[in-house]
């Protein structure tokens, strides 16, 4: 599947959008046969004011493509999990985040 470029949707009236937005994140890769992910894709995003929400966009009957905003906890869980495809380095990803030494 393709980058979602032009989703929009306001919420708690906040205007989230994909076009304005900065795309941190997402887990579309070949793997030598296709490129969704059993039948949908997720990215990751932050608005210019800091906030987070993801896009998941499916080819399956029934199912609704979702704009969905997120806290930033959970923006890093699925940095760090399952979204491994990084279209940006942790740092500018999360640029109030410390990171430590292991």
């Amino acid at each position: 599947m393709k980058e979602p470029t032009n989703l929009e949707r306001i919420v708690d009236r906040k205007r989230y959008s994909t076009a304005t937005a900065t795309l941190l994140a997402d887990d579309v890769f070949w793997d030598g046969h296709n490129f969704e992910r059993s039948g949908r894709n997720t990215w990751l995003y932050r608005t210019p004011n800091g906030n987070y929400f993801t896009v998941t966009l499916s080819q399956w009957q029934g199912e609704r493509d979702a704009l969905t905003p997120i806290t930033q906890k959970e923006a890093i869980e699925l940095y760090e999990g399952p979204l491994t495809e990084h279209a940006v380095d942790y740092g500018e990803a999360f640029p109030d985040v410390a990171v430590e030494e292991a």
